[in-house]
C-alpha cells in the first residue's frame, strides 16, 4: 500500500478508513511472517499508526479489529432527517423511499464493490454462459473479492458455494428463492461444491419457538430447497442443531472465531445488548464457520485452504465482514461475497417481507386463486389515480411492486423492456400489468409444488447426510 496524502485521508469516510487500517494491518502481520527487511517493515508500521491515528481523529473512537464504526448501517439519503435514513442490519430492512433502499449509498456505507460490466463479462467468459437474470439486471449487485474467485477459477484452482436459509416458517415465500435459484445457476456454471445451512439454532434462539418446531421448519425448508433442482451428488444441506453435534471439523472452527471476536465487537457489530442472552451472542461465529473449507473434512478431504464463495442477500454482510476480519488470523483465506438487494413486500419496497405475515407476500404454497387475489389485492401500484391521468402520464415502474416482481422472474429482456415501456407511457394498465405478473408466477409456483411433493423423506436425509460430494480434494 503506498503512502496516502494526509489530504486524501481526511475525504476517506470512517468505513473506508476503517477497511484502510485493516488493510495496512494485514500487510504489517504478512511482512511479519515473511520475514521482510526491517526498513521495509518499520515503513509499513508508521503507515499503520497514522491510518489509527486519522481514523481516531475522524471517529473519536480507536480502530479495534472486526469492530466497524459505530452505526455502520444507518444509511443517510443526503438529508438529516431521522426518517430519511435506511437502517439495514440481519434483522431489520427500513427506508422510507418508496423506491427502496438506495444501494449506491450502502455499497459506500458497506465498503462493498459494484458488480459493474466488466465483472458480468468476465463471469461470461469464464464459464461461457449467458450471465443469469439477477446479474444483466442488477440485482446482484454488489460484491467482495469475486475476481479473486475468477482469478483462481481461470487458473484451475477450486472453490466451492455457501448459501443458507433461517427456517422461520413451515411454507418459504418467492422472495427466499432468489439466493437458490442464482446459487444453482453458479453451480452449474462452474461445476462446484456447495454447502447450504440452515439456522434452525438462530430460529430457535431469536423466535418463540421450540428447538423441535425448529428443526421440523429446517426440513421442511429443505424440501423447498432440493425442489430448485440442486444436485445431490454435489450439494450438501445441513441443519445446525444436527450438524454440529457431529462435527469436530465444524465445533472447532466455531471456536477459533469465538475466540477472535470479543464482545464489544459483536456489540457494535450487530448492536446486541448485555440483556440479549448468551445464545444469541454466539452465534455469528456458527454462521461464519461454513466459509472455512475444515468444517466439511468429508467433502474437502481435511483441506483447509479451498476459499469460499457467498450468494447472499446484503443485510447479512456483517456476518461474513466480521468472518473476514478473523480468516487471516485463524489461518484461513477470506470468503468472497455476492450481495443481492432486498425482495419488496407487496405493499412497497419500504421493508423486507416477513413469512410470518401471509399477505406480504407469494408464498410457495399458494394456490393460483391466492396468488391473484394476494397480486391484485396487495401489490402496491405505481399508477395513477384514474384511467384518464393514467394514460396522459403513465405510471412508475420505480415503485410498482408487479413491475419489480417481474424484474426478478421474467426471463425475457425484451418483454421486460416492451412491458416497461408501454406502461410508463400509459399505455397499458395497473390491472393488465398484474395480469402479466400473475401469469409469470401461477406456472412458477405450480411448477414448484408438483416438483416438491416428488421430494420424500429419503431424499431429504439423502441431502442432509454428511458425505463425499462428486468432487475429488
Amino acid at each position: 500500500m503506498a503512502d496516502i496524502p494526509n489530504c486524501d485521508l481526511k475525504s476517506l469516510s470512517p468505513l473506508q478508513l476503517f477497511e484502510k487500517v485493516t488493510e495496512q494491518g494485514e500487510k504489517v502481520r504478512a511482512l511479519k511472517a515473511g520475514k521482510a527487511p526491517k526498513d521495509e517493515i518499520d515503513a509499513a508500521v508508521r503507515m499503520l499508526l497514522s491510518l489509527k491515528l486519522s481514523y481516531k481523529t475522524t471517529t473519536g473512537q480507536d480502530y479495534q479489529a472486526g469492530l466497524p464504526p459505530k452505526d455502520h448501517a444507518l444509511i443517510n439519503n443526503g438529508t438529516t432527517k431521522e426518517e430519511d435514513e435506511d437502517l439495514v442490519d440481519p434483522w431489520n430492512v427500513q427506508t422510507s423511499n418508496a423506491k427502496g433502499v438506495d444501494y449506491d449509498k450502502l455499497i459506500v456505507r458497506f465498503g462493498s464493490t459494484k458488480i459493474d460490466t466488466d465483472l458480468i463479462n468476465r463471469i461470461e467468459r469464464a464459464t461461457g454462459q449467458k450471465p443469469h437474470r439477477f446479474l444483466r439486471r442488477g440485482i446482484f449487485f454488489s460484491h467482495r473479492d469475486m475476481d479473486q474467485i475468477l482469478h483462481a477459477y481461470e487458473n484451475k484452482k477450486p472453490f466451492y458455494l455457501y448459501t443458507g436459509r433461517g427456517p422461520s416458517s413451515q411454507a418459504m415465500h418467492v422472495g427466499h428463492l432468489i439466493p437458490f435459484l442464482f446459487t444453482k445457476w453458479l453451480q452449474e456454471a462452474f461445476d462446484v461444491p456447495l454447502v447450504i445451512q440452515l439456522t434452525d439454532d438462530e430460529k430457535y434462539l431469536w423466535k418463540d419457538m421450540t428447538t423441535e418446531k425448529a428443526y421440523e421448519y429446517a426440513k421442511e425448508n429443505a424440501r423447498d430447497i432440493i425442489a430448485c433442482g440442486f444436485d445431490v451428488n454435489k450439494t450438501f444441506i445441513f441443519s445446525d442443531l444436527d450438524y454440529l453435534g457431529s462435527s469436530t471439523g465444524f465445533y472447532k472452527n466455531i471456536i477459533k472465531v469465538q475466540k477472535h471476536v470479543t464482545f464489544n465487537q459483536v456489540k457494535g457489530i450487530f448492536g446486541f445488548t448485555d440483556s440479549d442472552c448468551i445464545g444469541k451472542i454466539s452465534f455469528p461465529a456458527i454462521q461464519a464457520a461454513p466459509s472455512f473449507s475444515s468444517s466439511f473434512p468429508q467433502i474437502f478431504n481435511g483441506k483447509e485452504n479451498i476459499q469460499c464463495l457467498i450468494p447472499c442477500a446484503i443485510d447479512q454482510d456483517p456476518y461474513f465482514r466480521m468472518t473476514r476480519d478473523v480468516a487471516p488470523r485463524i489461518g484461513y483465506p477470506k470468503p468472497a461475497l455476492l450481495h443481492s438487494v432486498f425482495f419488496p413486500a407487496l405493499q412497497g419496497a419500504q421493508t423486507k417481507m416477513s413469512a410470518s405475515d401471509v399477505n406480504s407476500s407469494v408464498f410457495l404454497n399458494d394456490t393460483p386463486k391466492q396468488i391473484k387475489t394476494k397480486i391484485n389485492k396487495h401489490a402496491f401500484s405505481g399508477g395513477r389515480d384514474t384511467i384518464e391521468e393514467h394514460r396522459k402520464y403513465g405510471g412508475n415502474c420505480d415503485v410498482d411492486v408487479s413491475f419489480m416482481y417481474l424484474t426478478f422472474f421474467l426471463e425475457d429482456d425484451d418483454k421486460l423492456e416492451q412491458l416497461k415501456q408501454a406502461y410508463t407511457s400509459g399505455e397499458l394498465l395497473t390491472g393488465e400489468l398484474k395480469k402479466v405478473l400473475i401469469e409469470t408466477l401461477q406456472p412458477l409456483i405450480a411448477a414448484h409444488q408438483e416438483r416438491r411433493k416428488q421430494i420424500t423423506d429419503e431424499v431429504v436425509k439423502q441431502f442432509m447426510t454428511p458425505r463425499k460430494l462428486a468432487f475429488e480434494f
